[in-house]
C-alpha cells in the first residue's frame, strides 16, 4: 500500500515566477515514489496543490478535482508507478524521462507531444465538455440575455481551446452523455469516470416536506449567467409565493450583481447567502429546508454542485447539460431552459404530495450514493486504467501481426 502522498512529496521544484500579461503565475511540480520498485514513471497535468500541503492540512473541499488528483496519483503509486504532477497551465515543463502515462487536463500534451517516447499512453482526463461547446454555450446565454434584458455581461467560463483529445490515444469523461457526446468528434475512445462528491450527507428521515415544499436552491460556482442564475432569479421574481436561497460567489461578478441588484437583494422571496462552506452547519440547515435545487446551466463536465445537493436528498430541476444522469422518478430535465419552463416544473415539484416528494427525495439520494462516492471514483478509476492498459496492448498486438 502506497504512503500517504502528502508524505510522499519528495520533490518540488521549478518555483519560478513571472510576469504573463501582468500576472505572475508559479510553475510547480511534484514528484512522488511508491513504496516499491518502480514499474515505470506517470506524468499528470492538473492540480498541484493537492500535494504541495503541509502535513495534516486537509484537502481544499470547494472543488471534486482537488481530491480527485489526489486520487489519479494514488492509483498510479498503487500500482508501482513514479508520478510527476504539475498545474495544467505550466507552459515551461518539458519532459525529461519516458513516461509510461501522461494525463492530460488542458495544453501540455499538444506541447509536449513530441517529446514523448512513442510507447506512452497519453489520456484526456475530460472535467469540461468540449472547450469550444463550452464558449459557444456561454456566449449564446449571453446574448439572450443581452436581448432579453438589454444588458451586456462578461464571459466568465471561456477558456482557451486545446488539442488535448486529438493527441490523446482515449479520453476519461467525468459527465455524462451530454459531455461524452461534445467530444465524440475525435474519434477516439471515452471511458467514463463518474464525478465524486466533496461531502456525503446522512438521509434525514424526519424532514418536514409540506414546511420545504416551496424553497428551492441555486448553488454554483464561478459563471453565473454560463450556471443559469439570471434565469432562476427571474423565474422566481414571478412566483413569489416560492422561495430560493442562493449560494455561490456572487460578489465576484459585479456586473452580474449591477444588472440584478433588485433580484439577488431587494426581492423578499429571494435569499441571497454567498459562497458557502459545505461543511457548514449554515449550509446543512439550508439544505434540509429546500426540497429541490434549480440548476440549469449550458455546459458542465459533470454536475458537482448538482450531485452535492442530491446526497443532502434534493429534488433535481436540472438542464440536460448539467450532465447529471436524472430520471423523472427523482428529478426534471428541462428541456427549453426557458423562465416560463422553470416556472412550471418548480411548480409541478412543489404541488406534489408530500410522500411523494419523499419519494422523489430518498431515490436521488440513493442514486448519487450508489454512483457517486469518492469510493465509487477510486474503483472505476483504477479498473479504467486497467482497462485501457489492456486495450492498448491488444491494438498493439494488432499493430504488430499486421
Amino acid at each position: 500500500m502506497a504512503t500517504k502522498l502528502v508524505q510522499r512529496t519528495v520533490s518540488i521544484v521549478n518555483r519560478l515566477g513571472n510576469k504573463i500579461k501582468g500576472r505572475k503565475k508559479m510553475r510547480l511540480k511534484a514528484s512522488l515514489q511508491p513504496d516499491k520498485p518502480a514499474v515505470g514513471n506517470v506524468l499528470i497535468s492538473y492540480i498541484v496543490e493537492p500535494f504541495l500541503l503541509k502535513s495534516g492540512k486537509p484537502l481544499p473541499n470547494s472543488h471534486t478535482h482537488y481530491w480527485e488528483c489526489y486520487q489519479m496519483a494514488q492509483t498510479f503509486l498503487d500500482m508501482g508507478y513514479c508520478v510527476d504532477v504539475i498545474q495544467f497551465y505550466n507552459d515551461i515543463f518539458l519532459p525529461q524521462k519516458e513516461y509510461a502515462f501522461f494525463i492530460e487536463t488542458r495544453w501540455n500534451l499538444d506541447r509536449c507531444a513530441p517529446f514523448l517516447n512513442k510507447d506512452c499512453i497519453k489520456i484526456f482526463h475530460a472535467d469540461t465538455a468540449n472547450t469550444l461547446f463550452q464558449n459557444a454555450a456561454e456566449a449564446s446565454r449571453l446574448l439572450a440575455l443581452q436581448q432579453r434584458r438589454g444588458v451586456t455581461l462578461l464571459p466568465r467560463r471561456n477558456e482557451r481551446p486545446n488539442q488535448g483529445l486529438e493527441h490523446a490515444d482515449c479520453a476519461t469523461v467525468l459527465g455524462n452523455e451530454f459531455t461524452m457526446n461534445t467530444l465524440k468528434y475525435a474519434q477516439k475512445p471515452l471511458y467514463r469516470v463518474p464525478l465524486s462528491t466533496q461531502v456525503v450527507y446522512p438521509w434525514l428521515e424526519e424532514k418536514d416536506f409540506d414546511a420545504c415544499r416551496k424553497n428551492f436552491l441555486w448553488f454554483g460556482s464561478n459563471g453565473l449567467v454560463h450556471k443559469g442564475l439570471d434565469l432562476v432569479l427571474e423565474a422566481f421574481a414571478q412566483m413569489p409565493d416560492y422561495h430560493l436561497t442562493i449560494c455561490g460567489p456572487i460578489t465576484k461578478e459585479e456586473d452580474f450583481v449591477e444588472a440584478f441588484y433588485k433580484e439577488l437583494y431587494q426581492t423578499p422571496n429571494i435569499h441571497t447567502v454567498g459562497w458557502i462552506d459545505l461543511n457548514s452547519d449554515k449550509f446543512k440547515n439550508i439544505l434540509n429546508n429546500c426540497v429541490g435545487i434549480v440548476y440549469p446551466s449550458c455546459s458542465e463536465g459533470g454536475g458537482g454542485s448538482v450531485i452535492n445537493c442530491m446526497h443532502a436528498g434534493l429534488i433535481p430541476i436540472v438542464s440536460y447539460e448539467a450532465s447529471v444522469d436524472v430520471e423523472e422518478d427523482y428529478g426534471v430535465i428541462l428541456q427549453e431552459n426557458s423562465i416560463k419552463e422553470i416556472k412550471s416544473q418548480v411548480q409541478n415539484i412543489s404541488n406534489l404530495p408530500a410522500n411523494k416528494l419523499k419519494e422523489m427525495a430518498r431515490k436521488s439520494w440513493e442514486f448519487v450514493r450508489e454512483n457517486h462516492t469518492k469510493e465509487k471514483f477510486t474503483e472505476n478509476y483504477r479498473k479504467t486504467i486497467e482497462k485501457i492498459i489492456k486495450n492498448h496492448s491488444m491494438k498493439n498486438e494488432v499493430l504488430i501481426h499486421v
